[in-house]
């Protein structure tokens, strides 16, 4: 592959099959990372014939070990490697009491050791040529403290902080590390048996944003040098609220207490 070249996970659908064809027509060539081989395929032929780009497609379930090992083998076989972008990830429904522990352990290794892990085998190829991005999909909910989906909102927080404290260590260098933090996204992440009794019609329809346009904020802040990243007006005033009401209850709490 002689253009430049970018890895994504979870690539078949939603916000990671944006990037892929956005980065396509920007005439990267690919290596797509998903569990369901004939999306992988299809998206593949698609970006061939659009843009005339090559794409490697690589079936894994980075819930499983020895999978996630596959893709590091993968970075770690490659000369250079331009752009990863850590997007595989999934939602759930129950709390983290009475939730599937199975579940929840499968996110954690998704949602975190995969990312570390393929941020830690493309560092160093990254650091040979003193360039590169890194793009970790996030969520606005790592950046809320509240209650809910405990085990998703802590991993998510997880790829932020992790983004915030590489990009301080490689500050000195020409690689950019950037934390996207989408609000709600119109994509298949809500049609999964995990989340099966979600309602999109409880979220109001102006909260929505697309994929391809949550995308090309993302890349257009990390170039920027963005390292945290909420694509959307509407998104950042309700984080905004929602940390005050949270400040609030805080400074209640110790007023009562105080008193």
């Amino acid at each position: 592959m002689s253009k430049k070249l970018a890895l994504i996970t979870g690539a078949s659908s939603g916000i990671g099959k944006s990037f892929a064809e956005q980065l396509a027509e920007e005439g990267y060539n690919l290596i797509l990372v998903a569990r369901r081989k004939q999306k992988l395929e299809d998206l593949a032929e698609k970006l061939s014939k659009k843009f005339s780009t090559e794409s490697q497609i690589v079936v894994a379930d980075l819930s499983e070990l020895e999978q996630i090992k596959n893709v590091v083998d993968i970075i770690n076989s490659l000369d250079s490697i331009d752009i990863l972008i850590n997007n595989a990830g999934f939602g759930l429904s129950s709390g983290f009491a009475e939730g599937n522990a199975e579940r929840q352990l499968d996110m954690v290794k998704v949602h975190v050791l995969a990312s570390f892990s393929l941020c830690r085998a493309v560092i160093p190829v990254m650091l040979k040529r003193n360039e590169g991005l890194v793009i970790n999909v996030s969520s606005i909910s790592g950046l809320m403290i509240k209650y809910g989906d405990v085990t998703y909102t802590a991993t998510k927080s997880f790829l932020i902080v992790l983004s915030e404290a590489l990009q301080e260590e490689l500050r000195k260098t020409d690689i950019r590390i950037h934390a996207l933090c989408p609000g709600m996204t119109y994509s298949e992440f809500h049609d999964t048996e995990d989340l099966e009794n979600f309602d999109r019609s409880s979220v109001p329809k102006g909260l929505w944003m697309s994929s391809s346009e949550v995308v090309r904020k993302s890349l257009k802040a990390a170039r920027k040098g963005k390292t945290v990243y909420v694509p959307g007006f509407l998104n950042r005033v309700s984080l905004f609220f929602s940390n005050i009401a949270l400040i609030r209850k805080i400074s209640q709490w110790f007023i009562e207490r105080k008193n």
